[in-house]
């Protein structure tokens, strides 16, 4: 299941992040760069529902597969998070908020499939709107324009940004009580 068409799906998600990161080094306009950094980030950003939809219409579904979706996806966030903190565009205490969570409820996932307990942490409603407000949140900074001239996108990126910081935490907190259970049970 290395290489069905989900998991090559998934893949794309993380070879994208040099190309996002690279549009900014290739000295065009900056209006340009915005523009093919944002439809780049959106097209591989549905990648992740395409993938998840592919590997069950197709049958295709894989514990490898359902490893690497979840990484790419937090590759994809924090390499864009980076990009927008370098521009000015995002907080640095925002993408540290995204970006520890990431990192806490991965490896707070790890450790509770490996005490048997993983259905204690799995993914909840609020993290997915978690992930929706970034998914809308981080292509607004990096477009950074007016849309439709109506939406300035740089306002409502940051708003949304720190919207998805709130939730983050809100998450991460929500996670911490649904294992403190079984923590307590095995620390001593």
């Amino acid at each position: 299941m290395f290489f069905t068409v989900p998991t090559l799906l998934t893949w794309t998600r993380i070879v994208a992040i040099p190309l996002i990161v690279g549009v900014f080094y290739l000295g065009m306009e900056p209006r340009l760069q915005n523009l093919i950094a944002t439809v780049m980030f959106v097209a591989f950003a549905l990648t992740d529902w395409l993938d998840g939809f592919l590997a069950r219409r197709l049958n295709q579904t894989s514990a490898f597969g359902a490893f690497l979706d979840p990484v790419a996806d937090k590759f994809l966030v924090s390499a864009s998070l980076l990009v927008l903190v370098n521009l000015g565009r995002a907080d640095v205490f925002v993408a540290l908020i995204i970006i520890g969570r990431e990192i806490a409820i991965s490896a707070l996932r790890e450790w509770m499939a490996q005490i048997g307990a993983s259905r204690s942490v799995a993914v909840h409603m609020l993290g997915k709107v978690k992930t929706t407000v970034q998914m809308v949140a981080i292509p607004f900074l990096l477009f950074d324009g007016v849309l439709f001239g109506l939406i300035h996108t740089g306002r409502w990126g940051a708003w949304l940004i720190w919207l998805s910081a709130i939730l983050t935490v809100w998450s991460m907190i929500y996670y911490l009580q649904k294992a403190l259970p079984e923590i307590r049970k095995r620390v001593h």
